[in-house]
């Protein structure tokens, strides 16, 4: 008895365990055969998920020297010009498209611009003059070509040891032409596109940004929060004053040269979207001009004080450039990127002790 009991009781477990394992094979069937699939679903889910979030922002392309949108940058480098501001030199060509302008004090007190050409091409551009020992320390930091008629053979080796190719009229380069419309040496005039032709195998990039642009019109760190600038009077030097008059109409600055008003050649008044004074040691060099007066150079290695004006207001910043082929950086109080507006800047380069600003 005890044996069949025994019996009955195995077959029972043995039962209860067939209709277990027959219900596992039931639910497996009915999943098709894949019971991983919902976790492999899920996983999917998720991926899809993650790469149906919203879009990184589109950064728009911009022309590296201006931050102005284009639709294209085009493959050339940044081409530096050597261009004259004595009273002679008035009234200027092709200031108007440069898309960066400096402006330096030289020998007598008299100024030069050095006019950075990129996103335009004027077909002339002038009148042309020489090198001076700053110019390296500007042009440096975009890696181009920089356009002058000669100067003195240790300015010209600066510029060379410098990373920055010249196109020299005194050594033969082409592109240089000469008006008998006005006296030597206020004649010299320069075709662009010749001398972008005469670029070596290191100039055939865009060069890269040196001032930091809002991406949006309206959205420059002076034009959000700074005061008001309808005018900014910069004394350069005794022979030299720039002033700068915001045009609400105009949407920029206007230049003039004291209160003549600064036009081009063909009537365009000269004009920039910021307007940048940078307050900079000017010491004299060991060299002199044909006259005999000491060749001065403006210090831009180092740090100092600055204004930024945009939108028709200000900002103060401070200005600091780690080495010659390091670009110009604006700070505000609290060491953040100064953001300039789309467009067009001068930059003011005003000797410190000798030179003067004031905003208004």
């Amino acid at each position: 008895m005890s044996t069949l009991a025994g019996g009955r009781g195995w077959r029972g477990r043995a039962a209860r365990a067939a209709g277990v394992a027959l219900a596992a094979l039931l639910a497996a069937g009915c999943g098709g055969g894949e019971p991983t699939a919902p976790v492999t679903q899920t996983v999917e889910q998720g991926v899809v998920a993650d790469k149906g979030g919203p879009p990184e922002p589109a950064v728009p392309v911009v022309w590296p020297l201006t931050g102005v949108v284009t639709e294209e940058v085009a493959e050339r480098p940044a081409l530096a010009v050597k261009i004259e501001n004595a009273p002679q030199a008035r009234p200027q060509t092709g200031l108007e498209d440069a898309d960066m302008v400096w402006e330096e004090v030289v020998e007598g007190g008299i100024t030069r611009f050095v006019a950075v050409y990129h996103s335009r091409e004027p077909e002339l551009v002038g009148p042309v003059r020489s090198v001076r020992p700053m110019d390296p320390a500007i042009v440096a930091p975009m890696h181009g070509i920089l356009a002058y008629t000669g100067g003195q053979t240790p300015f010209v080796e600066a510029v060379g040891a410098a990373g920055v190719q010249s196109v020299v009229m005194d050594h033969g380069d082409d592109g240089f032409e000469k008006t008998a419309a006005r006296r030597a040496p206020h004649n010299v005039y320069g075709r662009l596109a010749d001398f972008w032709a005469q670029g070596d195998d290191d100039r055939t990039s865009p060069p890269p940004a040196q001032l930091v642009h809002a991406r949006e019109v309206g959205d420059g760190t002076a034009t959000r929060s700074g005061d008001a600038a309808d005018r900014l009077d910069v004394r350069l030097s005794f022979a030299s004053r720039a002033v700068w008059d915001w045009s609400g109409e105009e949407g920029a600055y206007l230049r003039s040269e004291g209160e003549t008003p600064s036009v081009s050649a063909d009537g365009d008044r000269l004009a920039a979207a910021n307007v940048v004074l940078v307050e900079a040691t000017m010491v004299d060099t060991a060299y002199r001009d044909p006259a005999g007066v000491p060749v001065p150079e403006t210090r831009l290695v180092g740090s100092g004080d600055a204004v930024v004006a945009s939108g028709g207001k200000h900002v103060r910043a401070t200005w600091s450039k780690e080495a010659e082929d390091a670009p110009l950086v604006l700070t505000d109080a609290e060491g953040e990127p100064v953001e300039l507006e789309p467009g067009r800047t001068w930059v003011e380069l005003v000797p410190s002790g000798s030179g003067s600003w004031s905003v208004g």
